[in-house]
């Protein structure tokens, strides 16, 4: 079989392709791909696909060719339409885009001529005069065009002969005509064969057998009162309803001049809808009228009497549209999820609308029902395409519904909705977000290594690798000379370790960085400040400045330097200053509160000192009887938890003069020398321990007044 396919692109996009019916499935229709303008290397990426409902089409994914798909009757798909097509939408993806392709079913020559009755009987009386036309049973074939074009033959008979007769709508009815009467004595029946030929190639043919009884006078046959009736019906009228009503007289008396009404040679198709009563002629509904299956009727209507003469006139029912079909919305294609950053007029789905009414009934209108930024745009051909119209937030909503509604405009009007459901995929369009800007922390010094010093967490409203955060330091202060080595932190926690033990004598506070990334592509940052205060713990005990504890404990050891001694007269009164114990302490606060308690005297009733000052003082007058030289030992206590301790000697020479002293001191002659020495060295401490003290006033009292313009 030859196949003759053409094509074109019409305006729409729209090709179309001309094949014959009946072709074997695999066969080819057209070059798809290339009349859409797209190479064998475009089509994986591109996606070619048909969305028609029923399947009678396929698409070849490596060459883009159309392919027959199963069996096309044309006959089984539009019955006796003039003109028969399958329209389909063709769906190509990246970008998306639809185009309309039309197929035209064109006639072969594969149905022959059939009569509805094997054998057509006749009654015709012997005096019917020569002339007299008999109507004959017209053929039906169901193929299209000339192949349904029909011409009769009847078999040689000198007795009769065959005429055309002009129908309505152009076609020609068959008739018997009688060339010489008959004589029922001689012959009283015949026997003819009636052919149809169609004008097909190869035509095919049809017969049926005309059986002729000659009977006895009759000579009126029924006459109808038109040749055509017309009637106009709605497709919802309800079954048994009178349609119209034929009427045929005859003018002849008895059951010659009965006449009774029956259907011609009609379709089993028109017997299932409609009835005619055979005595009034009215012809009624069987079945549901639908105007989306067919739109008009034509059929033969006969009139018989009772002596077997006939005649037949034409019926035409038109079916008027009702409102009686819902628009159908089919989705083709639906794009989810989309990316949020999607720009303005992306297209997510494209839909098809169709309504099997026509006129206004079958004009269909979308819109969109919801409050996702999604707008409808109509396309050709019933198609519609939805498209963003406003910028998508993943971290608003993480899936946009909307509901398609189509409304036909009949009256009332029928509708019906759709919904969709779009999910909306993750960009990284979110930084991550600390909790707090700035952290405080608070560590007591000599913590273990690897201690948690704090945890800090930020959030991303993003999703998936897009939103899992990890953290990293970012630098330090300027003033911690160090301090990214002091602590690490964990990436996926936000927990940040001391790297090592903490010593708040050399570092009292610091600050670090801590960035907070997330895993996207391009990464998204942001970083959050971290401050360190290093509790004091009482990890150092007071230290003597004077009397220096080195010195006393030479003295008092064989072969030693001479020990700092203090000379009081023996007329000082209760209250008398004796010397002051100095000492300092590297802790803070209450760990470097001292207090100060004579734990061992020579006398212990004759000295006491300040608890808090560490003066040493006479505590009452000092007597003739007390020992020239005199030792006294005193503790230092800081006030932690515990307390941490220390001790200083003092000697003290009971003497009006040091020239009274010096015999005292005579067992040590260098003792004098060794005393001066003392002296300077407790001069050069103590004016070092006030120029320390007033350095750290000043500096206290200067980052006192930066923090309150800093707050400011």
């Amino acid at each position: 079989l030859l196949l003759l396919c053409v094509w074109c692109r019409a305006a729409g996009e729209r090709l179309r392709y001309a094949i014959p019916e009946e072709l074997g499935r695999g066969s080819l229709v057209g070059p798809l791909a290339r009349d859409l303008g797209l190479s064998a290397d475009e089509l994986p990426a591109r996606q070619l696909r048909l969305s028609e409902e029923k399947q009678y089409f396929t698409v070849n994914e490596e060459n883009g060719n159309l392919y027959v798909n199963e069996r096309l009757d044309r006959e089984e798909m539009c019955g006796e339409s003039a003109t028969c097509s399958v329209s389909f939408e063709v769906l190509v993806h990246n970008p998306l885009n639809i185009f309309h392709v039309e197929v035209s079913i064109e006639d072969v020559n594969d149905n022959s001529p059939v009569f509805s009755k094997a054998v057509l009987d006749l009654e015709i009386g012997e005096w019917i005069p020569p002339g007299a036309r008999f109507p004959l049973e017209m053929a039906r074939d169901l193929d299209a065009r000339s192949n349904s074009i029909l011409t009769y033959q009847l078999t040689s008979n000198p007795s009769f002969s065959m005429s055309m007769k002009e129908k309505p709508g152009g076609k020609k009815q068959p008739e018997l005509v009688l060339e010489r009467m008959l004589d029922r004595e001689k012959q009283s029946s015949f026997q003819l064969v009636l052919m149809a030929v169609d004008s097909g190639e190869p035509a095919r043919s049809g017969t049926v057998q005309v059986r002729i009884n000659v009977t006895d006078a009759n000579d009126n046959p029924p006459v109808f009162s038109k040749n055509l009736y017309e009637a106009r019906v709605a497709e919802n009228l309800p079954v048994e309803s009178v349609v119209l009503r034929v009427r045929a007289t005859d003018a002849d008396a008895g059951s010659n001049g009965r006449v009774s009404y029956s259907f011609g040679s009609v379709p089993d198709s028109v017997r299932a809808l409609f009835t005619i009563d055979s005595e009034s002629g009215e012809v009624r509904t069987a079945g549901a009228l639908d105007f989306e299956e067919k739109k008009k009727y034509v059929f033969t209507v006969e009139a018989t009497d009772g002596g077997g003469l006939s005649d037949d006139c034409e019926v035409q029912i038109d079916i008027t549209d009702q409102n009686d079909n819902a628009p159908e919305i089919t989705i083709l294609s639906l794009s989810s999820p989309v990316p949020e950053d999607a720009p303005t007029g992306t297209v997510v789905a494209l839909l098809k609308v169709r309504d099997r009414d026509s006129g206004e009934n079958g004009e269909v209108s979308c819109s969109l029902s919801g409050e996702a930024p999604l707008s409808i745009v109509a396309s050709s051909g019933g198609s519609y395409k939805v498209v963003t119209s406003g910028a998508l937030d993943r971290e608003q909503a993480s899936e946009q519904r909307v509901t398609v509604v189509a409304r036909d405009r009949g009256r009332p009007a029928l509708w019906s909705s759709r919904e969709l459901v779009l999910e909306v995929s993750d960009v990284n369009d979110n930084a991550p977000v600390f909790e707090e800007a700035a952290y405080s922390a608070y560590v007591a010094e000599n913590n273990a290594a690897g201690a948690l010093v704090l945890r800090v967490q930020a959030r991303d409203a993003d999703a998936g690798a897009n939103g899992r955060v990890s953290y990293w330091l970012a630098g330090g202060s300027a003033g911690a000379a160090g301090a990214a080595p002091l602590v690490s932190v964990e990436a996926r926690s936000g927990a940040l370790y001391a790297q090592r033990s903490l010593d708040y004598e050399q570092c009292r506070e610091f600050t670090v960085a801590v960035r907070a990334q997330d895993g996207g592509s391009p990464a998204r940052s942001s970083t959050a400040t971290v401050r360190v205060f290093v509790l004091d713990r009482n990890d150092n005990a007071p230290r003597v400045l004077w009397p220096a504890a080195a010195a006393a404990a030479a003295g008092e050891g064989p072969g030693g330097a001479a020990a700092p001694f203090e000379v009081v007269p023996r007329s000082a009164e209760a209250g008398y200053l004796v010397a002051k114990v100095v000492a300092v302490d590297a802790d803070a606060g209450r760990n470097a509160w001292l207090s100060y308690e004579l734990v061992q005297a020579s006398e212990p009733a004759l000295f006491r000192v300040g608890l808090h000052s560490g003066e040493v003082r006479t505590a009452r007058a000092v007597g003739e009887r007390d020992a020239a030289k005199q030792r006294l030992v005193a503790v230092v206590k800081d006030h932690g938890q515990p307390a941490l301790s220390a001790t200083a000697t003092l000697h003290v020479v009971l003497a009006e003069s040091l020239q009274e002293a010096l015999p005292e001191l005579s067992e040590r002659p260098a003792g004098a020398e060794a005393a001066a020495a003392a002296a300077a060295e407790l001069q050069f401490y103590l004016v070092l321990a006030l120029a320390l003290l007033s350095a750290l006033l000043v500096l206290s009292v200067a980052l006192a007044v930066l923090a309150r313009l800093r707050r400011a």
